[in-house]
């Protein structure tokens, strides 16, 4: 693929989570809600991925979503989740994917196998090849349980439909083994707090669990990384973030826009549930910081403007 990437002007990607209502269906209304509360900031969504329990979800349900999604009329992209262990289903769902009005797709290693570089080379190639839009693959060990071989990355990456990395592995390092290997593709954060040091070794952008609760917010944090003005981000972000992740994502963030009625209740999928969180504490205090910190930053956007009007 050519150096300028495609959706070049949209680096923050919500990992959007789905909203079940309290017997455990899918809520559409509250769906609806957020969809929109990510379009009126400007943030391209992702359906269907870790963050939005993909996995718990029956192909039907993952077919409606995404479907109710695409039929909301939204300005920003939309890009679907491709992840599972049987190659004949995923390739399945990319073609019933590839017949709705979406942007991109997210592909994940395959999950158990372990397979080494020639299998993840195979694996990958197939969904590619049945893709109609441009895809992200997706680095993320602590749940597929393999790291993508750099070498299968960089045979792949010249591939047409080959247009991004999330790297969620949390190591520095492999990301730039990444950056160096595969400069023909762009390489995203899958870590809230890891983007400011990640940006420096050539991220893109972010896709964010953060951006679901604090969509505005986690806008102006992405800005502000890309532009190389850290300061002020430490330790207000890595707290908030860890918050986010005191116990298996998307618990955090859903008990959290439950109580700020971004949608009607934390309900999970099980294994997930909402009790495994019982202290809510650390949250409301990030919730908090998020909301000064955003507030100072708009007081210095608008001091600059000013500034510069006067100019």
């Amino acid at each position: 693929m050519s150096s300028e990437h495609p959706f070049e002007q949209y680096p923050l990607w919500t990992a959007l989570v789905t909203p079940f209502d309290q017997q455990g269906k899918v809520d559409f209304v509250s769906l609806g809600k957020i969809a929109h509360q990510q379009n009126s900031a400007g943030n391209a969504i992702l359906l269907l991925g870790s963050t939005g329990e993909g996995l718990a979800l029956i192909q039907e349900e993952q077919r409606t979503i995404v479907e109710y999604v695409c039929g909301l009329s939204l300005n920003v992209p939309i890009m679907v989740a491709v992840g599972g262990f049987q190659l004949i289903e995923q390739l399945q769902w990319i073609e019933q994917c590839n017949q709705l009005p979406v942007d991109a797709y997210l592909l994940g290693s395959p999950l158990y196998a372990k397979p080494g570089e020639e299998g993840q080379k195979l694996w990958f190639e197939a969904l590619l090849d049945r893709a109609k839009f441009p895809c992200m693959l997706y680095n993320v060990p602590s749940r597929s349980g393999l790291s993508l071989s750099t070498s299968a990355l960089a045979s792949l990456q010249h591939h047409p439909k080959c247009w991004a990395l999330k790297e969620a592995s949390g190591d520095v390092a492999q990301f730039k083994e990444y950056q160096k290997a595969c400069p023909d593709i762009a390489l995203y954060s899958g870590e809230d707090a890891l983007l400011p040091k990640l940006v420096e070794e050539g991220a893109k952008g972010l896709v964010s669990v953060a951006a679901n609760v604090w969509p505005i917010q986690t806008r102006a944090y992405v800005q502000q990384c890309l532009t190389g003005e850290t300061t002020g981000l430490f330790p207000v972000w890595k707290n908030a973030v860890d918050s986010l992740f005191a116990v298996s994502n998307p618990i955090p963030a859903k008990i959290l826009m439950a109580k700020n009625n971004d949608i009607a209740n934390a309900t999970l999928r099980p294994p997930l549930t909402n009790k495994e969180l019982s202290n809510h504490q650390s949250l409301e205090h990030a919730d908090q910081q998020i909301t000064h910190w955003h507030q100072q930053y708009s007081s210095r956007q608008i001091s600059q403007q000013n500034v510069l009007k006067t100019a």
